[in-house]
């Protein structure tokens, strides 16, 4: 080995390449940013802070990310360019400084069933390999272990171009590990036909009561004119073959009136139109009609493992890769580890980083054969964080939104560590975040507002953690906040009894949940809260009137035209009174509907698609962006035409409404609701595309507010929130609760414990190390008991300097208690 001798005099000052050390953002105007002007720092941990709405993301994800993305897009040739998505350049006069953005943010993976942990990371291929290479009997490659994967076989005869050519017999094999009865899925389908159609009444009668298939629309052509079936015959009395062809026949051609059409069974069909989507991304009617005329089965044939015989038949040390991909992934870790196999040693060590990797970032408790559309946002991020760990790259930019979201006070000590190991290996690491956890770490900490929506978008701060602390905005008076118990809790007024509760890890639950008070059910992530609360509740038997109302955190589809009046139904109101007033039909005063704009169809805007180069978005010079014909914008409502209307904040057009010429209650009675979640600065007509993830949030909880429910589930509602809304948010729960609901919320946050009636904790760990019931109480019980980690953190997070203790001391003291022995 030989060594390097270094000669020659040292430089007497740094590189001109070494001068680059900020990112610098000058005059950032996307959505509500206000000509914002920063300087990043290079290989440090920057938080970004700022109530819901301030303008962070604008700022991280649409200026900073989105230009990266862009540069890097422009890299390639034009026509790689033309299968990617085309991004526009962000409204911002100087980027400088940009190395390539890696976003890790709170996206739900696809929902597709075919979509489990496994296959969202590299461990179900280097699983499958491993059982390809070491399984007995040995029955194939890879793909024979793929649940994704059909069996082919194909025979027949070839012709081989080779001299005179001469034909051959070919036979083609593939083994795949499919199973052939649910198709990969592990479940199977079986539909309601009374709810596909009227069996006494024939097709032309409109039998079908199917979303979309109207007799007076395509379908009835195509059934009419196949000569397959009688369309005035009733259905019950089809025979055997009409009734066959009505619902399975296979693909086939007809000719209708001149046109060439694909006449196929209604089974088929459906399965293709509605049940290979997201029943969640369907329409509302549509989602009722499949909820409606299908039952999912786990499939016979593989016991829902979604795998072939074959597969199945494979062992290595008596495990198949069906009983693998089912352990707890940190039992799948330690099964991995105690296998010593020279030959594939490099394969094994690869499968051991990733699973540990799992286990490190809190997720041990996953298995890989669960569906990835199950996971909350805050799993999801996490998953999308494994394949990074581990990576050599340096000199990144990681971007991430919100990576504390579902974590339990515990965990958030661990997700710390692995942003600042990111940072120590050279990179550049931006967060989005409202814990003072995580902006305790911070190296530098950029802080918007002083508001939201249009009152924010300006840099309050800029610079250390102690300087935001000194600095007096809002951020910097609400980030010592502290948690004080209730003086007082409330009398339930009845209870709800779960029995046996055994859905995932719950290991036979009993508790009986108290009604009419706050209740909040918390415990380490993975230690079944949302299998006990979402699992258990829908199936119980409530009081008269007490209707479940479950508000998740399920992201809220809309598109560019969808804005808060439109979702949560207030523009209907405001149209009929508008209508009312002039005399006209209310559909003139939507812009999605008769009062449109010709020119741009009620968007606004005109979009130029120019190939694989950024689409142009120009302000439509018909309506002037105002989305309503010059005509609509002619009648008056209290003074003010529709476009004006919809230009109103919420706070606005509360007082707009609630008296006057243009007093609407119907309007007013929603308005309200969204200045009870603080949602009073947003535009009524802002897109819902430019809503944060807080304020989608609490969109979505003024809207269930209206419905009639005695019983009101919340899934985090603290998630997307600034210390300084959590405050209104628990008014708001009080105010439900003295209006007589009772509410259960499934939280991590100490404010939201601490201000609960009774605590439900559960644990002690994640994954099969959970599912008890180990504290019941009121919060002053839990803090003085201190014998939970949950106990425990929110005794410290009362009292910071009380406890001196280690995270792994407050875990290894943590044990079960509570009333009932578990």
């Amino acid at each position: 080995m030989s060594t390097a001798i270094r000669t020659g005099p040292r430089p007497s000052a740094p590189h001109v390449a070494d001068s680059h050390e900020l990112i610098r953002v000058r005059g950032a105007r996307e959505n509500n940013l206000k000509d914002v002007s920063v300087e990043i720092p290079k290989r440090r941990l920057t938080v970004f802070t700022g109530v819901s709405g301030a303008g962070k993301s604008s700022l991280v994800f649409g200026t900073i990310a989105a230009e990266s993305q862009r540069l890097i897009n422009e890299t390639y040739s034009a026509f790689v360019q033309g299968f990617m998505p085309t991004l526009a350049r962000p409204e911002v006069d100087v980027l400088e400084g940009l190395t390539t953005v890696i976003i890790v943010d709170q996206q739900r993976m696809g929902a597709d069933a075919r979509s489990t942990v496994g296959t969202a990371t590299d461990a179900g291929v280097l699983l499958r390999i491993l059982f390809s290479r070491l399984g007995r009997p040995h029955i194939g490659p890879p793909n024979a272990f793929s649940f994704n994967v059909p069996s082919v076989r194909a025979s027949g005869a070839i012709t081989v171009e080779r001299g005179a050519g001469r034909t051959v017999t070919q036979t083609f094999t593939r083994a795949g590990g499919m199973c052939p009865r649910c198709e990969g899925r592990g479940t199977v389908t079986d539909f309601d036909l009374s709810a596909l159609y009227d069996d006494s009444k024939s097709l032309n009668e409109g039998a079908l009561t199917i979303p979309g298939y109207s007799v007076d629309g395509w379908y009835g052509r195509i059934f009419s004119g196949c000569g397959f079936l009688d369309p005035d015959k009733p259905i019950r009395r089809y025979t055997r073959k009409e009734l066959h062809d009505l619902l399975h026949k296979e693909p086939t051609k007809i000719r209708v009136d001149g046109v060439n059409l694909t006449y196929e069974g209604l089974i088929p069909k459906i399965q293709k139109s509605f049940l290979s989507k997201d029943v969640d991304a369907l329409q509302p009617h549509v989602r009722a009609f499949v909820e409606r005329a299908t039952t999912f089965t786990t499939c016979p044939e593989c016991d829902g493992t979604r795998l072939g015989e074959a597969a199945r038949s494979s062992r290595i040390g008596g495990i198949t890769i069906a009983d693998a991909c089912a352990m707890q992934i940190s039992d799948l870790a330690g099964w991995v580890r105690g296998l010593d196999e020279p030959s594939v040693a490099p394969l094994l060590a690869a499968l051991r980083r990733i699973l540990d990797s799992f286990v490190e970032i809190g997720l041990g408790y996953l298995s890989l054969d669960r569906p990835s559309g199950t996971l909350s946002g805050g799993e999801a991020q996490r998953v999308k964080m494994i394949r990074h760990l581990g990576s050599s790259l340096t000199d990144v930019t990681y971007v991430f939104d919100e990576p504390t979201t579902g974590l339990h006070p515990h965990d958030i000590q661990r997700m710390n560590d692995l942003l600042l190991r990111l940072r120590d290996k050279g990179n550049t690491v931006l967060v989005v975040e409202h814990k003072p956890e995580t902006t305790a770490i911070a190296d530098h900490v950029v802080d918007l507002g002083p508001g939201a929506g249009a009152a924010g978008g300006a840099v309050c701060f800029e610079g250390t953690v102690e300087g935001l602390r000194a600095s007096g905005t809002l951020t910097g008076r609400h980030l010592d906040d502290r948690a004080t118990l209730r003086e007082t809790v409330r009398t339930p007024t009845g209870r709800l009894a779960i029995r046996g509760a055994s859905a995932h890890n719950l290991r036979d639950v009993d508790v009986d949940i108290p009604l009419g008070v706050l209740v909040v059910v918390t415990g380490v992530a993975g230690s079944g809260k949302s299998s006990l609360v979402h699992g258990s509740l829908p199936y119980l038997t409530a009081p008269a009137g007490a209707g479940v109302v479950s508000i998740d955190q399920g992201a809220i589809r809309g598109s560019r035209r969808s804005n808060p009046a439109t979702y949560t139904g207030l523009l209907d109101p405001i149209r009929r009174a508008f209508a009312k007033a002039n005399g006209v039909k209310p559909a003139l005063f939507s812009a999605n509907s008769e009062g449109a704009c010709p020119t741009c169809n009620g968007a606004g805007v005109i979009y130029t698609d120019l190939a694989m180069m950024a689409g142009v978005a120009t302000t439509c010079e018909e309506c002037e962006g105002k989305r309503f014909e010059a005509s609509v914008l002619e009648h008056h409502l209290g003074g003010r035409d529709i476009s004006e209307v919809l230009a109103m904040s919420v706070t606005e057009a509360a007082e707009f409404f609630g008296a006057g010429e243009a007093r609407t209650p119907a309007a007013h009675t929603i308005l309200g609701r969204l200045a009870d979640v603080g949602l009073g600065y947003l535009s009524l007509g802002q897109p819902l595309t430019t809503l944060s993830g807080g304020e989608r949030q609490r969109l979505k909880l003024a809207t269930h507010m209206t419905e009639k429910g005695g019983i009101y589930v919340l899934d985090e509602p603290t998630a997307g929130l600034h210390l300084a809304d959590v405050e209104q948010l628990l008014g708001l729960l009080d105010r439900l609760v003295d209006a007589g609901k009772s509410v259960i919320v499934v939280e991590h946050h100490q404010a939201v414990m601490a201000h609960a009636d009774w605590i439900i904790d559960l644990g002690p760990g994640a994954g099969h190390d959970g599912g008890r019931i180990v504290f019941e109480g009121t919060p002053a019980d839990l803090v003085a008991a201190r014998r939970t980690l949950t106990g425990e953190h929110l005794a410290a997070y009362m009292a910071p300097d009380r406890d001196t203790r280690t995270p792994a001391e407050i875990a290894s003291a943590a044990v079960p208690t509570g009333r009932r022995n578990r």
